[in-house]
């Protein structure tokens, strides 16, 4: 996928955000439809850069079927088709994602998400399928069926977990004899949220949120994180992010965000390093 389909998939997104600003509240409530876009100086999942240093757009839509069932679409893209790593040397090309979820709420602390990753190259690349319904050993695509705890609402714990396991898609280990075999990697990650200034009198400072977070891959012999230990678990995701939030009228928010990630894998994490600061921008309606 070119730039120019990513630019007129964030123009449509922002066409539709703005036209539903216009109707009226109330029928709003009943379509059940968010909108989210991100604006990140670099993308990172689960203690894994993905693009490069640079800047990302990260683009969220999301449906309410029913009360407890929600389907949603998010993506990301650098906008660029080649860069180098720190080495100056190795070149690796820009990167895009993306993916299709459902998120079913089983009760008030426990939801079941099962997401739809797909990487596609932006050019080209020998031995890598980009089709979307290749799910085989050398496709762009991964499935991941994850239990989500949240503690906050209600118990006034702000305590929160997830369980992931990769059940399809690019998630294979290799025998001796180069057969491939389902490895369902899985990672674990445990989080605490602390508000901040709850009671300050000024509302630049008020209600900061602090989320600190845990996260470790358990078995990546299918070496899907690649800047993680490959034959041992790992701490691939240790961090603390502070949030923002501006409330702009008109049911949009703009969250404004700083995270630090700390990836304490003992291998693999020569290229991008241990060590990431991200700031973030958001608007939501």
């Amino acid at each position: 996928m070119n730039k120019a389909v990513w630019v007129l998939m964030l123009g449509l997104l922002s066409v539709t955000a703005f036209s539903q600003q216009l109707k009226d509240t109330a029928a709003v409530r009943e379509k059940k439809l968010s909108l989210n876009i991100d604006i990140i100086s670099r993308y990172l999942w689960r203690g894994q850069c993905w693009g490069g240093n640079y800047v990302a757009i990260q683009p969220t839509i999301e449906y309410e079927i029913v009360p407890k069932l929600t389907l949603g679409f998010w993506g990301t893209t650098n906008f660029k088709n080649e860069y180098f790593y720190p080495d100056g040397e190795t070149l690796y090309k820009g990167y895009q994602e993306i993916d299709f979820y459902a998120a079913y709420q089983i009760n008030d602390f426990l939801e079941f998400q099962l997401w739809n990753y797909y990487w596609p190259s932006v050019s080209k690349v020998e031995g890598v399928s980009n089709r979307f319904f290749d799910f085989g050993p050398t496709s762009s695509q991964t499935v991941d069926a994850m239990l989500c705890f949240d503690f906050s609402e209600g118990y006034q714990y702000p305590f929160n977990a997830t369980i992931s396991t990769l059940v399809g898609g690019n998630d294979y280990r290799y025998d001796v004899n180069d057969n491939p075999k389902r490895n369902f990697t899985t990672y674990l990650e445990l989080g605490y949220t602390f508000e901040l200034f709850e009671n300050s009198t000024c509302k630049t400072i008020q209600n900061i949120e602090l989320a600190a977070v845990a996260g470790a891959v358990l078995n990546n012999k299918a070496e899907y994180y690649n800047f993680a230990d490959y034959d041992k678990p790992s701490f691939v995701n240790l961090g603390v992010k502070a949030t923002k939030e501006f409330d702009l009228g008109s049911g949009i928010t703009m969250p404004l965000s700083l995270n630090y990630v700390h990836n304490a894998a003992t291998k693999n994490t020569d290229f991008f390093g241990k060590d990431f600061l991200v700031a973030g921008i958001s608007f939501g309606y």
